[in-house]
């Protein structure tokens, strides 16, 4: 294990962007909204703006966006139109490379796993159509958009804080290991006291990076045994 990170016992999951490739998805469903009321000139959906918005839940993504944007809707009109939207792209949705891989072997060795996602039940259930059954592996899911014990969503702490609780009693915030794409996902782990790997796009700054306690380009480069967890066994 390697001296600059602790040992953890359980690992808490995002999902979108992390375990599904779904934020290309996202990008197409906004930008074909924000294209439906602004032709000439066209408003673009820039990364520099996805970047601020990935990790909140639905009703933050949607009022930030009419109002950053000056769309003609409100925010209520927006969740609905993107719901559509979500409808018709997401259950294209594929796996990211090294998601399956990592979550059956943790599972497969009895590390405990749970998912904490900003999706509602509704978005979540479209989005794992096609994997049904790498999901049953996670000892619990956290739904924060639709979950009533999550009353602020990331950056703020409070759906990695649920996640935990539920893995049932003892579990305390340094034995968790967070996985992570966004920057809002970073900061509520940090802020929740947790170690956190990241997995950004491309795309994200540099700078939103900083406070994660490991980047990586791909799940496919983690390495359990930094962090005391059991080894892949096909070195």
């Amino acid at each position: 294990m390697s001296s600059r990170y602790k040992p953890v016992t359980h690992c808490i999951f995002d999902m979108d962007g992390l375990l599904l490739d779904t934020e290309t998805l996202y990008t197409i469903a906004t930008q074909n909204i924000l294209d439906k009321y602004f032709q000439n000139p066209r408003k673009i959906y820039t990364w520099d703006v996805k970047a601020t918005l990935m990790g909140f839940q639905t009703e933050e993504v949607a009022r930030r966006i009419v109002n950053y944007y000056e769309i003609p809707i409100t925010w209520q009109e927006y969740v609905v139109l993107a719901k559509e939207q979500i409808d018709m792209l997401m259950p294209k949705c594929e796996k990211t490379k090294g998601a399956e891989k990592l979550v059956r072997h943790l599972y497969n060795n009895n590390v405990p796993i749970c998912l904490a996602t900003s999706s509602s039940k509704e978005s979540y259930d479209v989005k794992t159509i096609q994997h049904k059954e790498l999901f049953k592996l996670f000892h619990h899911i956290v739904q924060g958009s639709s979950d009533c014990e999550v009353k602020n969503g990331k950056p703020a702490p409070d759906i990695f804080l649920i996640a935990m609780k539920r893995f049932g009693d003892g579990v305390e915030a340094e034995n968790c290991l967070v996985f992570e794409d966004a920057p809002n996902g970073v900061k509520a782990a940090c802020s929740a006291g947790m170690q956190v790997v990241m997995v950004p796009d491309p795309n994200v700054p540099k700078f939103h990076c900083e406070n994660a306690t490991q980047v990586l380009d791909s799940l496919l480069d983690f390495k359990p045994e930094d962090f005391g967890l059991p080894a892949f066994s096909d070195k």
